[in-house]
């Protein structure tokens, strides 16, 4: 287990390098940020002086091992257009976009797990016709048209729920529900296919000659064997939500770190966007060298 921890984190390291480097090099090749900084009215002199401002007259290199290092202390530098320090803006943001994605998650797991349950349970049955609808359609509709639709449906029509804002529990219904319907898909189809596995082996069998109770085979045997790719899938997915949230906080008006993004794109706040692209993918690697692990210790099998 501490070989296999060994490598798997390597493994992280190496590819969080690669993302930093990537985020640093694209926005910095895709063209003159001091241009972009003082906007299209500046004169020669005004953007030459805001290239020594920021450092930027500097070669790539040094500016790279310069970020790298200060962001190592979490210090980000300070943002273009909110003039703010851009790791305070990160800390004010970030527990909203957690807050939509725990929910969102916990909307997908709650709903795909039992319904990849059934349709195996019941296979090639009306009910299994009605979980891969569903499964083809959450992966067909875009999130901000659902999100849309939701708003029509219950804050415009039935006005159960709020349009927009993050005040309360109930501002985060709509935007979970809108978020969690993405990942949906991938966990009913992995239940429903690992529950058809686990069923048709050998040790299920000779339990259901045993004679234990259906229901007991179902979730102690069967579903707890099942259950285990999706807790690897459980957190990419929570990582995909992060990144995508930037939709869903748009339609919603949610002031989260995807709300930020779009902001800080929009108003060409490099800062920012460097490091919201550098945290998210910080924690999607994260939650991904956790799923690993933790899928090693309860499978054995996976260590080698």
């Amino acid at each position: 287990m501490l070989r296999f921890t060994l490598r798997r984190v390597l493994v992280a390291l190496s590819v969080a390098v690669t993302v930093s480097v990537a985020s640093f090099m694209l926005l910095h090749l895709s063209g003159d940020l001091a241009t972009a900084i003082a906007g299209p009215e500046a004169t020669g002199a005004q953007i030459e002086a805001i290239r020594i401002q920021y450092g930027l007259d500097r070669p790539i290199l040094a500016q790279f091992f310069a970020w790298a290092w200060n962001a190592l202390h979490l210090d980000f530098g300070h943002s273009f257009y909110f003039r703010e320090r851009v790791t305070d803006l990160i800390a004010a943001r970030l527990p909203v976009t957690l807050m939509l994605g725990v929910v969102a998650l916990a909307v997908a797991l709650f709903v795909a797990i039992p319904l990849g349950v059934l349709a195996a349970v019941r296979r090639d049955t009306w009910i299994d016709r009605v979980a891969l609808f569903v499964s083809v359609l959450g992966q067909a509709m875009p999130s901000f048209w659902f999100g849309l639709t939701l708003i029509m449906i219950f804050a415009v029509n039935l006005r159960w729920l709020p349009v927009s804002g993050n005040a309360t529990w109930k501002h985060f219904v709509l935007p979970a529900v809108a978020l969690g319907y993405y990942a949906m898909p991938a966990v009913m189809r992995l239940t429903r296919n690992g529950m058809l596995e686990v069923l048709s082996s050998d040790f299920v069998r000779t339990a259901r000659a045993k004679g234990l109770p259906p229901r007991k085979i179902l979730i102690r045997h069967a579903l707890r064997n099942a259950v285990i790719p999706v807790i690897a899938l459980a957190a990419v997915q929570f990582g995909f939500m992060l990144g995508g949230s930037i939709v869903v906080e748009a339609v919603f008006s949610l002031q989260g770190l995807g709300q930020l993004a779009w902001e800080s794109i929009a108003r060409n706040d490099f800062p920012v966007v460097q490091a919201i692209v550098l945290v998210l993918a910080m924690i999607y690697i994260a939650l991904t060298l956790a799923a690993d692990l933790l899928n090693a210790f309860l499978d054995p099998r996976l260590r080698q």
